[in-house]
């Protein structure tokens, strides 16, 4: 087994460091057009993030189990080396590309992803306002074992790629170089990606890099300020409702639904798809 560190254990320290730096950033230096912070908001987003650590823990058991027996099934290996680990960040920053994507576009996967969404607020604790049913993401991963990458390195670099998602959720930086914004994802890349605004919706989902965004054309600049949150905010500080309403709301429209398609694409369209109306009976005439 390859022996790579933690980096999300090793990055704890910075994590709290700079969320101080930035409150008191804000505290000196407010900006009165920022959604700045809310002491609630900040503790229900700690409360997620110590929460997934929990079920994540839990979520690992299956899929290291799944993990493991499609890498001993392949033939292929990917060595852990100097110049194999850079190749290997870069593919699962594709792989992660395309689950963030589809974690936006299909409902019952969005029921897990809306909790990082839910904050009307944009800073540093926002980034730890994660989900307690990532189950939905191992699929994605997948192909990367299949090709010979160990389930060990794989999570090194899915953690690489969260330790970096850290920082670009700030308003107080406003742009990068611009050589840096073309191709990594930076703070006003991700702004746009947590916009509530129809023209922002589902836009940037890059991890480290936006130029998977660029390449499949779900790029969006920003130029006006983002309004942060769900198009419908669920007004709740409440950890388990943060993490389950989306579920809860999937279930109320499968026990109305009128047949197993409008079943089907409660689950598997878009999260605001709805079932055209029924339409509607001519009355006869005596």
């Amino acid at each position: 087994m390859p022996n790579l560190p933690d980096v999300v254990l090793w990055s704890i320290p910075a994590f709290v460091l700079l969320t101080v730096v930035e409150m008191i950033s804000v505290r000196l230096h407010p900006d009165e057009e920022a959604a700045g912070y809310e002491t609630k908001d900040a503790a229900t987003s700690l409360g997620m993030g110590l929460g997934s650590l929990f079920w994540d823990f839990l979520w690992k058991i299956p899929i290291v189990a799944i993990y493991t027996a499609i890498y001993e099934l392949t033939p292929l290996r990917v060595p852990v080396l100097l110049w194999t680990v850079p190749l290997m960040l870069l593919a699962q920053d594709f792989f992660y590309y395309w689950s963030h994507r589809g974690h936006h576009v299909v409902r019952i996967l969005w029921a897990c992803h809306v909790v990082h969404h839910s904050s009307e607020k944009f800073n540093l604790t926002t980034a730890l306002r994660q989900p307690w049913t990532s189950l939905t993401v191992w699929p994605f991963y997948v192909p990367l074992i299949a090709c010979g990458v160990h389930p060990a390195a794989l999570a090194f670099c899915s953690s690489a790629n969260l330790v970096y998602q850290f920082w670009i959720h700030t308003e107080r930086i406003d742009k990068m170089p611009r050589w840096f914004e073309f191709v990594f994802n930076t703070p006003s890349h991700h702004r746009v990606h947590h916009a509530s605004q129809g023209g922002y919706l589902d836009r940037n989902f890059g991890g480290i890099l936006i130029v998977w965004d660029r390449l499949f054309r779900s790029f969006v600049a920003e130029t006006e300020r983002p309004v942060f949150g769900l198009t419908k905010n669920i007004n709740t500080y409440n950890p388990v409702k943060v993490a389950t309403h989306e579920y809860l709301s999937i279930a109320k429209d499968l026990k109305a639904a009128r047949s197993w398609r409008d079943r089907a694409g409660h689950l598997f369209r878009g999260p605001g798809w709805q079932p055209a109306p029924e339409p509607a009976r001519e009355s006869v005439s005596a």
